[in-house]
C-alpha cells in the first residue's frame, strides 16, 4: 500500500514539474517573439566620403550593395536581421575579395576583415535554434559603426599631409606674387612744366 502511494506521489510530481517547464517554455517563447519584433534602432551616423574617394566607390557595386545594406539596418526589426544575416554576410565577403587597386591597401584589408567578422558573427547568432535577442541586437549595431570606421579608413588614403599642404601653400603664395609682379605697372612721369603742379611732384619723387 506504502508502495503504491510513493509511486503515485512520484508520478503526480513529475507531472507537475511538466507542465511547470512547459508554462515556463511557452513564457520564455513568447518573450523572445516580442524582443525580436522590436526594430533594431541602430545608427544612422555617416561617413561621407571625400570627392575622390567617391569616384572609386561610384563605380564598386560591392560597396554600393554594402551601403544600401547597412542604410537598411535602421529600419530592420530583429527579424529582419535573422533573415538577411547571411545575405550581409556574402555581401561583405564580396566586398573583400573585390577592393579597387587604388583602395588596396593593408589598412583598408583590416577594416573589411572586421566587418567580415561580424557579419559571420551576427549570421551564427541568427542560425541558433533559440536566438539571444540581447546579442543578436547589439551584433547587429556593431556593423553601421564599423562600416563608419571602414569609410574614414578609405578617406585617409586621400587626405593630404601637413608636408603637402605646406608645398601646396607655398606655391599660391608664389603664385600670387608672381601675379602681383605682372599686373601692378610702374608709374609713369608727367612731363615737366615750367609750372609744376603739386600732383607732379608727388609723381616724380615716386
Amino acid at each position: 500500500m506504502k508502495t503504491s502511494f510513493w509511486i503515485l506521489f512520484i508520478v503526480l510530481m513529475v507531472g507537475c514539474n511538466q507542465n511547470n517547464t512547459e508554462n515556463t517554455n511557452d513564457t520564455d517563447k513568447k518573450e523572445i517573439q516580442l524582443a525580436l519584433s522590436q526594430k533594431l534602432e541602430a545608427s544612422k551616423l555617416k561617413v561621407v566620403l571625400l570627392s575622390e574617394a567617391q569616384e572609386i566607390t561610384n563605380e564598386w557595386l560591392a560597396y554600393i550593395t554594402a551601403q544600401s545594406e547597412i542604410e537598411n539596418l535602421s529600419d530592420y526589426t530583429l527579424n529582419d536581421v535573422i533573415s538577411n544575416a547571411t545575405p550581409i554576410t556574402e555581401i561583405m565577403k564580396s566586398l573583400q575579395e573585390t577592393v579597387p587597386s587604388r583602395l588596396n591597401s593593408n589598412a583598408v584589408k583590416a577594416r573589411l576583415g572586421v566587418l567580415v567578422t561580424k557579419s559571420k558573427i551576427l549570421q551564427q547568432q541568427a542560425e541558433k535554434r533559440i536566438v539571444d535577442p540581447e546579442k543578436l541586437s547589439k551584433t547587429a549595431k556593431e556593423l553601421p559603426l564599423e562600416w563608419n570606421n571602414f569609410k574614414i579608413q578609405i578617406n585617409e588614403l586621400f587626405l593630404k599631409t601637413l608636408e603637402e599642404f605646406e608645398e601646396e601653400l607655398d606655391a599660391i603664395d608664389n603664385g600670387e606674387e608672381q601675379s602681383t609682379d605682372r599686373v601692378i605697372p610702374a608709374p609713369r612721369k608727367r612731363p615737366i612744366t615750367d609750372s609744376k603742379s603739386t600732383d607732379s611732384i608727388l609723381i616724380e619723387n615716386l
